[in-house]
């Protein structure tokens, strides 16, 4: 059956139930949790240098590659004006158009990439807060998981995307990336308020094996619905570290003050109140 949620993600496996789980495990991605919020770690350093070394060869073997072909592609169109040996020679002409349309390609597909690595800060966490229902992320622009992008932001590396979300529109779904180790993430489809049409993708969980793509969703489904089953204390900070975690995690990260602050909301209304002190929409 496919998912619910349209339109369907690529290597979609299954929809993932809101609610009390007893399957769940923070692991070493929860970095901090309090009786108002938690922070989970979205990208560890030891995945940064390795996608970031891989991607970063892809690009500089493009470069080499698109100035071969385009200066192949030349002189056989020559040859081919020159009506010599066309049958090969076209055959040959085809080959790097080919090659060339693919390193362009690569080239597209790495840029993000490098820059996904490169200027991703101290783990990309995400925070929810249980009392207002609210998610919060500040992210590299090329954080997001899907490839295509605007090639006019490719000449803005540091562009982030800093938002706040509502929990009742976030849906989990797990995927798979196709690859011989069968990795799994965890995505959540941003969906119009009472629908299934998806609007915007946050990254939760990346690449994980089997069930261990299900747990980070099965703690933060328990956060957020007050369970015993979960300890605030799985985190990397203890909860009462939050001042040490701040220091070590959020400060100096381009984090709205307002934003910060409204981690710690105790309610709705005291997140109004918080908004109407800074000023925010």
């Amino acid at each position: 059956m496919p998912s619910q949620y349209r339109p369907q993600i690529l290597g979609w496996i299954g929809d993932l139930d809101k609610g009390s789980k007893n399957i769940s495990g923070a692991d070493d991605r929860l970095l901090y949790a309090n009786d108002n919020y938690c922070a989970f770690l979205r990208k560890t350093s030891s995945d940064q240098i390795f996608y970031l070394y891989i991607f970063t060869i892809a690009f500089i073997l493009s470069i080499p590659l698109i100035y071969l072909s385009i200066t192949i592609i030349l002189d056989l169109d020559l040859d081919l004006d020159l009506d010599l040996d066309s049958d090969e020679n076209t055959l040959i002409f085809i080959t790097f158009i080919v090659m060339l349309i693919a390193s362009f390609v690569g080239l597209y597909l790495s840029i993000p990439e490098i820059y996904q690595n490169l200027f991703t800060r101290r783990g990309c966490p995400i925070i929810f807060n249980r009392k207002t229902n609210k998610v919060y992320i500040n992210e590299s622009y090329f954080f997001n998981f899907t490839s295509f992008k605007n090639p006019i932001h490719f000449l803005q590396p540091n562009k982030k995307r800093i938002k706040e979300y509502d929990w009742a529109d976030l849906h989990g779904v797990v995927v798979h990336n196709f690859s011989t180790y069968s990795l799994n993430t965890t995505i959540l489809m941003v969906c119009e308020p009472g629908t299934h049409k998806t609007i915007d993708h946050v990254l939760l969980d990346p690449l994980r094996y089997g069930i261990g793509s299900y747990q980070v969703w099965g703690w933060v489904n328990n956060f957020m619905c007050f369970n015993d089953l979960i300890s605030l204390n799985d985190g990397k900070y203890t909860w009462e570290q939050e001042t040490p975690f701040k220091k070590d995690i959020i400060q100096d990260q381009g984090w709205p003050e307002w934003m910060v602050e409204a981690f710690n909301a105790l309610s709705p209304e005291h997140l109004t109140e918080i908004k109407q002190k800074y000023h925010v929409q």
